[in-house]
């Protein structure tokens, strides 16, 4: 075996701490209990969502600042399907997750050319185009947003609740299916390519790589995976809004990303759990000031370092990196 494929080897084997990381998931459900469970809901949506911005930031090296366009275009499919077509929450998912994969497809050809700064401003521009869609279209609700939407019990048996055991343990199994796919994605060639072509494009190319095909799948991945999860959040909440394409979704993911690490597969997951609960608390100590406490802890993270910040979590990313 040569070396190249022990590496990849090595890197597909699970680490003790991954598997036990996947075991305290679905534990998260009796732990949350009705009190916690609409917030851990929350956090496992997000989370998902992050993970979907940190295939192409972390590992394909595309950034983003527009990528609530997909998020909340998943979010307004799952909606619209059960309110005018079918109540199935899983054929509902399936139609958000399709029609994300088709919008993130052809919208990657525009992300593909030109530098950052190009791909910045063209991730913005199609997240603000669908925006005012949104807002100006009679059957999104406007600025009111979509409301009346009825979502049929799960497998026809389990009725979403107001406390949320639902739709939390619903919501933990999309994010499991999620990490299972990234992982699968990010140790295998394909994956590797796509770090290759981050660190250097232009050598990545010479070398033979398709570049423009590996970017524009995933992309198409990632804005699929962020349509499942603007999909989850609508069908648990009954209800799809501007909120879900608006900038500050964008940037409050890329937030999660850079506080969990770019680049590594569990970092979007940490990141959305830190941040969703340091939001929760700081909210809840002080509503007005919230905002500057966590702005705070962000720049005191950049300056410090996050690996002399978070210790344990620097021997995670040793542990089992991408």
């Amino acid at each position: 075996m040569s070396g190249a494929a022990q590496s990849l080897a090595q890197a597909r084997r699970w680490k003790p701490w991954e598997i036990a990381f996947l075991v305290l998931l679905p534990l998260s459900w009796f732990a949350a209990g009705e009190q916690h469970s609409l917030l851990a809901n929350e956090i496992a949506i997000f989370a998902l969502f992050a993970l979907s911005l940190d295939l192409i930031l972390g590992y394909a090296g595309i950034v983003s600042l527009g990528h609530a366009a997909f998020f909340g275009t998943g979010a307004y499919a799952a909606a619209l399907f059960a309110k005018f077509v079918m109540p199935d929450p899983l054929v509902g998912l399936v139609v958000a997750t399709a029609v994300t994969a088709v919008l993130g497809a052809a919208s990657s050809v525009l992300v593909m050319r030109g530098s950052d700064m190009a791909r910045l401003m063209i991730t913005l521009g199609v997240a603000a185009i669908l925006y005012e869609l949104a807002n100006k279209l009679e059957f999104t609700g406007g600025a009111d947003g979509l409301q009346g939407v009825t979502i049929a019990p799960l497998l026809g048996r389990f009725e979403f609740d107001l406390y949320g055991r639902v739709a939390f343990a619903y919501a933990l199994v999309v994010l499991i299916i999620g990490l299972l796919i990234a992982r699968r994605i990010v140790h295998s060639p394909f994956g590797w390519s796509l770090q290759a072509i981050r660190d250097n494009r232009l050598r990545a190319g010479a070398i033979g790589l398709n570049v423009d095909a590996r970017l524009g799948v995933i992309y198409t991945i990632s804005a699929a995976m962020a349509g499942a999860a603007g999909g989850v959040l609508a069908q648990t909440t009954g209800f799809a809004s501007l909120d879900g394409l608006d900038f500050h979704r964008s940037a409050d993911t890329m937030l999660m990303v850079v506080i969990g690490g770019a680049g590594w597969l569990w970092g979007g997951v940490f990141g959305a759990i830190a941040f969703k609960l340091l939001h929760d608390l700081l909210s809840a100590w002080t509503p007005q000031y919230w905002t500057f406490w966590l702005g705070l802890f962000l720049v005191v993270l950049v300056m410090v370092g996050r690996d002399r910040f978070f210790k344990p979590w620097t021997w995670f990313r040793k542990g089992g990196g991408a």
